[in-house]
């Protein structure tokens, strides 16, 4: 132990992280050993340039920004929509599509205490947003016959009530051997000085380390071996309960163009707003902040007379088996996120905060996109297919999801 806590100073020493140790002496002796290991296993020097670079001028030329070109599904005509269909619903049959659902958060912000896909939506009856996705897997097998692979990307703050939550609810009569759980990574949460900060007397604030993990989390559980017969691999967000997880005629459109990567997008309601959009930089595609644009690139049109930069992320993704495999090879970006964080002080006193004190770090899964030059977006109708619960206020809550939801089964 005393050669361990030696190299623990001299390391947080080093790094100018001594409240680390602060309150070593305060706590149980297999907590000073908790303690060590974290302190041992934390990429110091990692985490110092994350943090450096995360201060750097992220700005793109716009030389080097040029649309991309989209899909509308609903001016589709009807013999090209049928094709794809065709195509994607043959794929669905022979067991050749996965879904993977990311669900690594909590459902703090719905005032919900426990994993954010537990959170229950009175419908009536009561359903979870894990039910609400598993009934669409469940529609897959009545109409094909088929019950598809379904893998769910979990945290280390809820990997285990979200595993304890299927077997209460029988895996909501799925499969069982047709349910993978996958844990991702976790990083350190630092305040804006750059100095790490603690849970408790001997713990490190961490945080999962974004949804862009979701290649490397899936390779470290060795599940790239369970993909034997999949030929592409649909990956959403867990708080979107009406899109369609597995859409015949976007999987058949990803197949027909041969295409590496494809998204679903929807159109911007307001153009000047701050919301991300799809574009090429480098011709390489990216998601890139509105304000790389210019006011006449923002109102620039194409030759059909759609807007070129009005494209918005909605986290629904197909990858083709060899791009999902392949991009456990990249190493992502870390982006730079404010948040707020309950920590323990210099006195020992936990603080809890009301306004955004603190940086975590996290991996975006399209920064991915840049390395495949066989991409496919199709623009969907908001309303059909965009109803995510953000919070219990505002524009994006449980209330305006269902009620899209509904309006949709009554379609």
């Amino acid at each position: 132990m005393n050669k361990k806590f030696a190299k623990a100073k001299r390391i947080v020493k080093k790094y100018k992280q001594e409240h680390l140790l602060q309150f070593y002496n305060e706590v149980e002796e297999n907590q000073k050993e908790d303690l060590l290991d974290q302190i041992l296993g934390t990429n110091f020097n990692k985490l110092n340039r994350y943090y450096k670079n995360s201060y750097k001028d992220d700005s793109i030329p716009n030389n080097k920004i040029s649309p991309i070109n989209y899909y509308i599904k609903s001016n589709l005509n009807e013999n090209d929509k049928n094709v794809y269909i065709e195509i994607g619903e043959k794929l669905i049959k022979d067991g050749n599509i996965a879904v993977v659902t990311l669900a690594g958060g909590q459902g703090t912000r719905l005032g919900y205490k426990g994993p954010k896909g537990c959170y229950e939506i009175d419908v009536p009856p009561k359903k979870s947003l894990f039910e609400f996705l598993c009934d669409q897997l469940k529609e897959i097998y009545k109409k094909y016959g088929v019950y598809l692979k379904w893998y769910i990307m979990t945290s280390i703050s809820n990997d285990a009530k979200t595993k304890e939550y299927f077997i209460e609810k029988d895996f909501f009569d799925y499969p069982k051997d047709k349910i993978y759980f996958f844990m991702q990574d976790t990083l350190e949460i630092i305040n804006t000085d750059g100095k790490i900060i603690l849970d408790n007397f001997y713990t490190l604030k961490r945080a999962s380390n974004g949804n862009g993990d979701i290649f490397h989390a899936f390779k470290r559980s060795r599940l790239q071996k369970t993909l034997n017969n999949i030929k592409y691999i649909s990956v959403s967000g867990i708080d979107n309960i009406i899109l369609d997880i597995v859409d015949p005629l976007f999987i058949g459109l990803t197949s027909y163009n041969k295409s590496d990567v494809a998204s679903k997008s929807i159109a911007k309601q307001d153009l000047e707003s701050n919301d991300w959009v799809f574009a090429n930089v480098n011709n390489n595609v990216s998601i890139i902040d509105p304000k790389n644009l210019t006011e006449k690139m923002i109102k620039s049109k194409n030759k059909k007379g759609n807007y070129n930069y009005n494209q918005v992320n909605i986290l629904a993704h197909i990858f083709s088996k060899r791009a999902f495999i392949n991009a456990s090879k990249q190493k992502l970006p870390y982006h730079r996120a404010y948040k707020k964080n309950d920590y323990i002080n210099e006195d020992g006193i936990k603080v809890v905060v009301k306004e955004p004190n603190s940086f975590k770090f996290e991996k975006f899964i399209f920064d991915i996109f840049k390395y495949y030059k066989k991409f496919t977006l199709l623009e969907v109708e908001r309303n059909d297919e965009f109803a995510p619960i953000k919070a219990f206020i505002g524009n994006a809550t449980p209330e305006t999801a269902l009620d899209l939801y509904l309006k949709k089964q009554n379609k």
